[in-house]
């Protein structure tokens, strides 16, 4: 942490040390320390013990300290479990401190320091008389920074959160490793001994009397698939969160030195020089994005964690899945088993996004393909070198003849075969993109040369396999040649399939135009009877509608977004095995919306139509999704297509944004327990696709076990597919043992779903919780969506409208341009509002549903029922209290008191805030605890060391706002780096933006 004891030894040569840099302090800036300084010394003066008020003051910052860890515990009882996290952050900290002296003056730090005092000088008072002078004195310190200032120091609190999120993230992986060690099972299983571990899942069922065929059954059938989608919330550059991986693998590395020993002085010196490089190249580089993404650009990025972290973490997972179930079922994992599996969204979704088009899912899908390829090329010339095994099988043999090594002679053809895929890919690419600077040179690589289908390159996979077991040399690479079967049962041959999502009105302008164009009059205007009977004929006929192109040639019929929509039918039928997933529907309302999309496929001509996955996302949607999917499942031609299986997926982030959270909470149990009992009753196995961000706002849950242990019972059946968006994919599998603690937690709550017995709720229960959803809805509607106040409020008062312009994802802010909220994305709404800690769409109406039910002393009792029995319910207020508790109503007032000038949007804000005070009142009166999160001591901990560094970024933020708005459009210069440092420092210290 950036400390004042730093300070004195960075003024004493702490410089001395091997690790740190030579530069020194110009005499200038020495010259110009002495006002901050006294403003520095006067804020200490007025806390007590105020010059030692920092535990962040290593002069000599190493992870080695001299004086071991815990080193006077006399017990594990006594051994300070966070001990190690936070010399970790204290040294970082003090580097980071330390850079900042060497790169910018002494200056610079004093501001940053005099910051960080005051804000912990204010956050010392946590009754309701705080030490508002302190406050008021950081808005004005703030306000007499120069435009430069504002971007430095925030960049300053922005990397202590970062290297702060990176040292945690490797804390908790380090704290699980050693749950064994406290349990005293020491080199048991492969997984951590806990109830949301696949360790500690598969005990504990059996403990529960579940038969252990059962389990394994279950757990062999099971799928959980998670979508990774290109949204705007993960702020950080590519080659910022490179150098944070950096930083944990180092962390990792010095952990295991210290498991040995810690004595090789040589090895510690490295590992701090590394430390100290990567801290140094962060404050060096630029983390601002200069350019907005591409969808391609997001599709690279997004790939990126495949190739460099789940392409091994995958296989090593399942390996120690297959150790688990042979330790406590006694059978081997098949083969066959996809217990995860990854897709993706990113070059595939266009809605409201214009900048998606047919060539772009052509190039990712190739791109894909090609990478691929040279991932497996790789893997298989590694296995080439391990297997000189003379030995083999007579049916390998019999492919290969009278040769010394069969198994290289075997290999060498696949490889090559390969290397064809790849470069057949990249052919494509280059006849798609003229500017491809190997377009010209490209050998011309046939179809017929490459690995089309996975089936092929499994087989002959599995050939090597079954000889190495014929012939006793399971030993010899057995293992590599299993991992490699199973990244092809992951990955295929396509790298990760896309899904398609477009918006239901871009398809019903696709059918008017060519029911025009046919002399059929205006699909729009036909009555949704007219429409059903018409597309179940022309699906049930073989004859096409339209010839491939003719769009083009009649522009004065076909609209340009209805070229659009009918050329990705025609790139969905040139497209090969696995390289698309499912067909998304967004804004889908009634049946004729599932059935166009299966039309267009059809007269495309693609052979096996991609699933139509209906997305129901307002509360409307959800309460009309039972008649939509009922019409469906009672057309013959439509069930005889679907061959007894439909995707649905259900929308949490624009349902929450037009009901508000207890509501659409509410209407998603109810609207996936119906549907689950329709499609029962229809003969149809049903999966549900839940569309969730990463805030609470947007149906995150950071405790995944139990979020999904509270779907409604018998939703979810061992088939789970959900987003994983934005900043998410960085935070769950930018690093391997993150990657891995995912995949197990998925894994072990949706095996624990399917096979424990989970009651429906008492209809008392859902009655009241009917009640409470109309309630809260109709009070959060009243505010966000009747209230003339609220969008000049909510457009003052956050940064909602500097988002459209920062270079931070290729999706437009809102699908209609010219719209309001209503048409403001779920993404930017939630962001807004995290970023100024309101969090409003979170818990805007529960005050009002709480407070009405509980005048009434038999439903407040039912409510403490609720709490304590229904799964769901209590998540849900679970989460809220912790979005509460990093709330802080006095920074959202700031922004107010900053940037909202109408008399009229104040006076609502004062409301807001007063109702934010009630949610506070009614949330601890149902859970019974004294302060917000109060039973979560690890979100306690974490709120008390990054409050301070998160205020001043607010601060800071407010005030960059307040500059950029009285600045001409096109002069805000450095204000626009300030503003995006300060959204990305908001997201690191919450641990999510959007």
């Amino acid at each position: 942490m950036l400390t004042r004891a730093f300070l004195r030894s960075a003024r004493n040569g702490a410089a001395r040390r091997s690790v740190g840099l030579n530069k020194t302090t110009s005499s200038s800036a020495t010259a110009a320390l002495i006002a901050p300084a006294s403003s520095l010394t006067r804020v200490l003066s007025t806390i007590p013990g105020g010059s030692n008020l920092s535990s962040f003051s290593d002069p000599s910052p190493s992870l080695f300290p001299v004086q071991p860890l815990n080193a006077s515990a006399t017990s594990i009882d006594e051994v300070d479990k966070d001990a190690s996290l936070r010399s970790d952050i204290r040294t970082m900290g003090s580097i980071l401190g330390k850079i900042i002296v060497e790169n910018e003056g002494e200056e610079t730090y004093e501001k940053v320091e005099t910051m960080r005092l005051l804000a912990k000088k204010w956050r010392g008072d946590k009754g309701p008389d705080r030490d508002q002078v302190s406050f008021q004195e950081l808005g004005s310190f703030a306000s007499k920074l120069s435009d430069a200032e504002l971007y430095t120091i925030g960049r300053a609190f922005t990397h202590f959160l970062a290297i702060a999120n990176a040292a945690e993230a490797h804390h908790r992986i380090r704290r699980l490793k050693d749950t064994g060690l406290e349990d005293g099972v020491a080199g048991g299983g492969a997984f951590y001994p806990k109830p949301d571990s696949i360790g500690g899942a598969i005990p504990n069922l059996l403990d529960a009397g579940i038969p252990a065929d059962e389990i394994f059954e279950a757990l062999c059938n099971q799928t959980t698939e998670l979508v990774l989608t290109a949204h705007p919330t993960e702020v950080n550059r590519r080659t910022t969160l490179d150098k944070h991986k950096r930083i944990q693998e180092i962390l990792t590395n010095s952990d295991r030195l210290r498991a040995t020993g810690g004595g090789n002085s040589f090895l510690q010196a490295e590992y701090d020089k590394a430390l100290w490089r990567e801290v140094s190249s962060l404050w060096l580089s630029d983390e601002v994005s200069r350019a907005k993404p591409t969808p391609e650009d997001e599709a690279e990025r997004g790939t990126l964690v495949i190739e460099a972290v789940l392409w091994d973490a995958v296989p090593l997972f399942l390996r120690k899945l297959n150790a688990t179930t042979e330790e406590f079922l006694g059978k081997t994992l098949p083969l066959a088993s996809k217990p995860i599996r990854f897709a993706s969204w990113m070059g595939g979704d266009r809605d409201g996004n214009p900048n998606v088009k047919p060539d772009t899912t052509r190039k990712v899908c190739l791109r894909n393909r090609a990478k691929a390829a040279s991932l497996f090329a790789r893997d298989l010339e590694k296995l080439s070198k391990e297997l000189s095994i003379t030995k083999c099988s007579d049916e390998l043999r019999g492919v290969v003849g009278d040769v010394r090594e069969p198994y290289r002679v075997f290999l060498k053809p696949m490889i090559e075969k390969l290397h064809r895929t790849q470069a057949w890919a990249e052919q494509e690419l280059a006849h798609l993109d003229e500017e491809h600077p190997t377009a010209r040179h490209l050998d011309k690589v046939s179809v017929d040369e490459i690995y089309v289908e996975k089936k092929e390159f499994y087989d002959e996979l599995l050939l090597i396999k079954d000889s190495l077991a014929a012939t006793n040399n399971e030993f010899a690479s057995g293992g590599m040649i299993t991992d490699i079967l199973r990244k092809l049962s992951a990955f295929g041959l396509t790298l990760i399939p896309l899904d398609i999502r477009q918006e239901s009105t871009r398809h019903e302008e696709a059918l008017d135009c060519t029911t025009k164009y046919l002399g059929l009059g205006s699909y729009s205007e036909w009555d949704e009877q007219a429409k059903i009977e018409w597309l179940c004929q022309q699906i049930a006929s073989k004859r096409p509608l339209l010839r491939s192109g003719v769009w083009h040639e009649h522009p004065e019929v076909f609209t340009e977004t209805a070229c659009d929509t009918l050329e990705i039918a025609k790139m969905v039928a040139e497209q090969g095995e696995d390289s698309l997933g499912a067909y998304v529907i967004s804004q889908a309302t009634h049946a004729s919306d599932v059935l166009a999309v299966l039309l267009l496929q059809l007269d495309a001509g693609v052979k096996k139509p991609l699933r139509v996955a209906p997305l129901f996302e307002t509360l409307d949607d959800l309460n009309g999704a039972h008649d939509t999917m009922q019409k469906l499942f009672s057309l013959p031609v439509y069930m005889g297509f679907i061959n007894g299986k439909q995707e649905i997926m259900i929308g949490y982030s624009d349902s929450a944004k037009d009901a508000g959270r207890l509501s659409a909470v509410y209407a998603q149990f109810e609207t996936q327990t119906d549907l689950a009992n329709l499609a029962k009753d229809a003969g149809v196995d049903v999966t549900f696709f839940h569309g969730k961000g990463g805030t609470v706002g947007r149906g995150g849950n950071p405790a995944v076990f139990d979020a999904i242990m509270s779907h409604a019972p018998n939703t979810i059946q061992g088939k789970f597919r959900v987003t994983e968006q934005g900043e998410m994919i960085q935070q769950n599998f930018g690093h391997g043992d993150r990657a891995e603690r995912t995949m197990d937690v998925y894994t072990a709550a949706v095996l624990s779903e399917k096979v424990t017995k989970r009651e429906s709720p008492p209809q008392e229960w859902l009655d009241l919780m009917t009640e409470l959803s109309d309630i809260s809805c109709e009070a959060y509607r009243k505010i966000v969506r009747y209230d003339d106040r609220f969008v000049p409020y909510f457009r003052k008062a956050t940064p909602e409208m500097e988002l459209a312009n920062l270079n931070i994802g290729s999706r437009p802010a809102k699908r209609n341009p010219t719209g309001g909220v209503e048409s403001l994305r779920a993404i930017p709404w939630n962001f807004a509002w995290t970023q100024t800690r309101c969090n409003l769409p979170t818990w805007l109406g529960i005050a009002a549903a709480i407070e009405e039910t509980q005048k009434d002393d038999q439903k407040a009792k039912v409510l403490q029922d609720m709490y304590q029995g229904y799964d769901s319910f209590r998540t849900m207020i679970d989460l809220v209290e912790m979005v509460l508790a990093k709330s802080e109503p006095d920074i959202a007032k700031h922004y107010d008191d900053m940037l909202v000038d109408d008399p009229k949007a104040q006076e609502l804000g004062n409301e807001v805030r007063a109702i934010h005070l009630a949610t506070e009142k009614a949330i601890l009166g149902i859970t019974g605890h004294k302060t917000l999160g109060s039973n979560n001591k690890i979100l306690e901990r974490a709120l008390l060391v990054r409050n301070p560094y998160v205020d001043c970024l607010n601060i800071l933020q407010a005030e960059t706002l307040k500059r950029i708005r009285k600045t001409e459009a096109g002069e805000e210069g450095i204000l626009k780096d300030a503003l995006l440092t300060t959204i990305t420092g908001v997201a690191n210290g919450m641990g999510n933006s959007g």
